[in-house]
C-alpha cells in the first residue's frame, strides 16, 4: 500500500470533476447573491462550508489518489463510489443548500420545488430504508464479475463522477426536510429496518474479505507499476475491509436521523394527549378499548 505522503501527493485532472465543481460553486454562490439583494443574508461559515468542506471533499476524491486509480486498483474505485455517494453528500449537506434554494427562490420557484420534494419519486429515494438498501445493492455488484468492466468503462466512471453525489444529496438532504406527518408506528418501524440494514450492509466488504479468489475476473494491471502496487488479492481484501467500514459508518447519520424524528412524533404525540380534557381523554380511552375488544 502507499504511503501516507505518496497517497496525498498523487493527483491527477478531471475534466467531468471540474464542470460538476464550477457548476455547483456557481449556482451556491448566484443563490448566495440574490438572497443579498433581497436585504437578506445569508451565513459566511455555511458558504465557507459548501466551498472548503463540500466541494473540497469532492475534488480531493475525484483529483486526488481514489480518482487517479480508480481504473487500477479495486479499493480506489469502491472507495471513491461509496465517499460519492455518502461522505461527499453528507458534508454538502452541513452547508444547507435545501434551506438556501427556499430562501432566495421566488414563491412560484418554491411553489415548484415543494411539489418535487413530495413527488413519490422524491419520496421513495429519501425514504430511509431506501438509502441502506440502495447501497446493498450497488455494493453487491463489487462481487460479481460485472465490477471488472464496469471499473474499466469511462462511461462508468464519468457518470459515477456526476451522478453519485446527487444520488446522495437526494437520499439524504431531504430526510429532516420533511414536514407531512408520519404516524409513531411508521417512524418506529423505519428505525427498526434501518438498524437492521446496518447489519446488511456489511455483506458485500466481508465477501471480498474473506474471499481467496478474484470475484470480478478482471485482468491483471499491466505497465509500470510502483513499488508499493498490491496484488490483486490483496487489492480485493483491502477494497473489501474498507468498503465494509464505510458502509457501516454511513448508516450511523441515517439512524441519528430517525432516532432524531422519533423523539419529535413523541414529543408531538405527547403534546397532544396531555392537551386532552379528562372527558376527551376517558372518551378516547373507551373508544380504544371497544376497537380492542370488537
Amino acid at each position: 500500500m502507499p504511503s501516507l505522503a505518496e497517497f496525498f501527493a498523487t493527483w491527477s485532472f478531471n475534466g467531468t470533476a471540474l464542470v460538476v465543481l464550477l457548476l455547483a460553486a456557481a449556482g451556491y454562490l448566484v443563490l448566495v447573491a440574490r438572497l443579498r439583494r433581497r436585504g437578506h443574508r445569508w451565513p459566511i461559515r455555511l458558504t465557507l462550508t459548501f466551498l472548503a468542506l463540500g466541494l473540497g471533499s469532492y475534488a480531493f476524491v475525484n483529483f486526488g489518489f481514489f480518482g487517479t486509480y480508480r481504473y487500477d486498483l479495486r479499493w480506489a474505485f469502491t472507495t471513491r463510489i461509496a465517499l460519492l455517494l455518502f461522505a461527499v453528500p453528507l458534508l454538502i449537506g452541513l452547508a444547507r443548500p435545501l434551506d438556501l434554494m427556499k430562501a432566495a427562490f421566488t414563491p412560484i420557484q418554491r411553489a415548484r420545488l415543494n411539489r418535487i420534494m413530495r413527488s413519490w419519486p422524491l419520496r421513495l429515494i429519501s425514504n430511509a430504508i431506501f438509502a441502506p438498501l440502495f447501497a446493498l445493492a450497488l455494493f453487491m455488484i463489487f462481487v460479481t464479475p460485472l465490477a471488472g468492466p464496469f471499473r474499466a468503462s469511462v462511461i462508468a466512471q464519468n457518470a459515477i463522477t456526476e451522478f453519485a453525489p446527487l444520488l446522495g444529496l437526494l437520499m439524504l438532504l431531504p430526510i429532516n426536510a420533511r414536514n407531512h406527518h408520519r404516524t409513531e408506528i411508521f417512524v418506529v418501524a423505519e428505525f427498526m429496518i434501518a438498524f437492521a440494514e446496518l447489519m446488511l450492509d456489511a455483506i458485500p466488504g466481508v465477501v471480498l474479505s474473506i474471499n481467496n479468489t478474484i470475484l470480478d475476473h478482471a485482468p491483471a494491471v499491466m505497465g509500470n507499476l510502483p513499488d508499493w502496487f498490491p496484488t490483486a488479492l490483496d487489492d480485493q481484501h483491502f477494497a473489501g475491509n474498507l468498503l465494509w467500514m464505510i458502509a457501516e459508518a454511513a448508516d450511523i447519520p441515517i439512524l441519528v436521523m430517525l432516532f432524531i424524528r422519533w423523539s419529535k412524533t413523541d414529543k408531538k404525540a405527547a403534546k397532544v394527549v396531555d392537551e386532552l380534557s379528562d372527558e376527551e381523554f376517558d372518551a378516547l380511552t373507551k373508544a380504544h378499548l371497544h376497537r380492542t375488544h370488537r
